[in-house]
């Protein structure tokens, strides 16, 4: 992916070494309209801060979304700074402050256990009801694909309602949500508290999900399981919550494609009176973002040629997280100001390695660069998700990256 001129731009004012993340805010708006399109008339949409917390990002989506999907208490002071018109909050280790501040807020909380549920019941006023959404563990939903650099296939799940994706969050053991088999109790113990009233469920399966005719069929698949389950149990169905999903492909182009996500879903029917929500991350996010590191030295060991930069996994994570080499582009650099040689090489593979001193610091193995120098910049790609927000910041007390927001 080229990366477009007023990115690139962005760079050529700052110190050296470089080392940036810029955001594009137009990006942001552009994929936030052509999102909003793709799903159905009414639905929810919000920006979930997980996948970018800067203040800049969260005010321009804060602005085009319905509202921001928090995870803790510090994204809840920042979504209120924000000006979010509408707080969903989940997350399984809700603090007591954390709670309290988000019935404070009017938030919508998605429950994860029932000693979470005790506890907002304890926390709110018995005279003032409280809406909740349960988040449930459902048998089915999701299953894992492996990761970019994988060469397994998944084979797809004739399940309804299931997903293939990086990250599976239901019908396996995790820490999220109530498991499905346990739900009836949970929906009596609810039935028991003073002020809690549960509106409807909080369904999120899988990240980073390609396939478009599969989620639009799992959206189909969590109304239809919730209108059942509801009148099971006798719950009074507001609010369906899929959660997220929506996946980029970090080793090309590719993004879930949206027409046809927009075709599948114009076939789901929300009954009125229904809440369809979508807590969505990356897809709004990866694209506005690029991350720059110059490149400090180029050796050869071992066989191999290393790109070291200034930077690393330390701003961006997510490829040693996942396993996969994200790609590059070189921005050359003429300027070369040490009079030292200057180190080169040409028409040769490369791994680009950051500062860190551990042999995982590595962002990309084996990309051909026609040529790169000491000096050059190499920038990275669909890191406006899951870059900075994820990575161990301190290790080792380099300086962070400058950012830059266009």
């Amino acid at each position: 992916m080229r990366p477009p001129e007023q990115v690139t731009a962005a760079l050529r004012d700052l110190p050296r070494p470089v080392c940036a993340y810029v955001y594009d805010t137009n990006a942001l708006l552009e994929r936030a309209a052509t999102v909003r399109a793709a799903l159905p008339a009414g639905a929810t949409l919000l920006y979930a801060m997980k996948a970018n917390r800067h203040p800049a990002v969260v005010g321009t989506l804060a602005q085009v979304c319905d509202g921001i999907e928090v995870a803790s208490g510090g994204e809840l002071a920042r979504a209120l700074d924000a000006g979010a018109r509408r707080i969903v909050f989940g997350g399984p280790a809700k603090t007591d402050a954390e709670l309290a501040a988000a019935l404070a807020a009017g938030a919508l909380i998605n429950v994860e256990s029932p000693h979470e549920l005790r506890r907002i019941a304890a926390a709110g006023s018995a005279a003032d009801e409280t809406p909740i959404a349960v988040r449930v563990n459902r048998a089915s939903g999701a299953q894992s694909r492996p990761q970019p650099n994988s060469q397994a296939s998944a084979q797809p799940d004739p399940r309804p309602g299931t997903l293939a994706g990086s990250h599976r969050m239901t019908g396996v053991p995790t820490p999220f949500g109530v498991d499905e088999a346990q739900l009836p109790a949970l929906l009596e113990l609810a039935a028991t508290l003073p002020g809690i009233r549960v509106i409807g469920f909080h369904l999120h399966a899988v990240s980073n999900n390609l396939d478009a005719a599969a989620h639009a069929g799992f959206v189909a698949d969590c109304l239809t399981w919730s209108a059942e389950t509801a009148h099971r149990h006798g719950v009074d169905l507001r609010v369906v919550n899929v959660g997220g999903g929506l996946g980029v492909d970090y080793l090309g182009d590719d993004t879930i494609d949206l027409a046809a996500l927009r075709t599948g879903l114009a076939r789901v029917t929300v009954p009125p009176g229904q809440d369809l929500i979508f807590e969505l991350g990356r897809i709004l996010a990866a694209d506005a973002g690029w991350y720059a590191a110059e490149v400090l030295d180029l050796k050869h060991t071992h066989g191999r040629t290393f790109a070291v930069l200034r930077g690393g996994t330390h701003h961006f994570r997510l490829p040693a997280a996942w396993g996969y080499s994200h790609p590059f582009t070189v921005v050359p650099v003429d300027d070369w100001p040490s009079g030292l040689p200057r180190p080169e090489v040409t028409d040769t593979d490369v791994d680009a390695v950051g500062e860190l001193c551990t042999p995982r610091d590595v962002l990309a193995r084996g990309q051909r660069v026609a040529r790169l120098r000491a000096g050059d910049i190499l920038l990275f790609a669909r890191t406006g998700a899951y870059g900075w927000d994820i990575s161990h910041h301190d290790f080792l007390s380099h300086p962070p990256p400058a950012v830059l927001i266009t």
